[in-house]
């Protein structure tokens, strides 16, 4: 299986082209954190190449930019190409099939915000432990139900 789902914030604004058949297909690149980096111990990040088709690549060239928080889900694809250098080159794409996106718009646009952030920082983790409410479970639940209810087996479905 092949699956892919990414939660990170575009590092640059994407840039949409159309196909010489007229089909929209947009780039960008998301930056995931990772909570390890072996060389030193800390978080890095990872930048992550996308590319989306039609109708997502569509929304995502209108209503994201440059720090905009997104979900993607999606596939990994490999390829190479010869390019000018005359040297095969390899790449590694994250084909996005949904892109969620996790900020509002007026956030998502307004990209003074974003425009001096450190992408080279983690993204804060929500995996530490919380507090969970306890309840006392010595006492009766039903105790203020009112009266018994009396079944017989044929009240019961299976």
């Amino acid at each position: 299986m092949n699956k892919v789902i990414l939660i990170g914030r575009l590092s640059r604004d994407p840039e949409m082209r159309t196909t010489g058949s007229g089909i929209a297909v947009t780039r960008f690149t998301v930056a995931v954190s990772r909570p390890y980096n072996p060389q030193n111990g800390q978080p890095a990040t990872d930048f992550l190449n996308c590319v989306a088709w039609r109708r997502q690549a569509e929304n995502i060239a209108k209503y994201c930019s440059k720090g905009s928080q997104v979900a993607v889900e999606g596939r990994i694809q490999t390829g190479s190409y010869d390019g000018n250098d005359g040297q095969r080159h390899y790449t590694t794409d994250i084909v996005a099939d949904n892109v969620t996106f996790l900020g509002s718009r007026s956030n998502a646009t307004d990209t003074s915000n974003f425009s001096n952030a450190d992408y080279s920082q983690p993204m804060p983790s929500y995996n530490e432990p919380q507090e969970m409410e306890t309840t006392d479970v010595s006492e009766d639940p039903f105790k203020d139900f009112g009266d018994e209810i009396a079944l017989s087996d044929d009240d019961l479905p299976f």
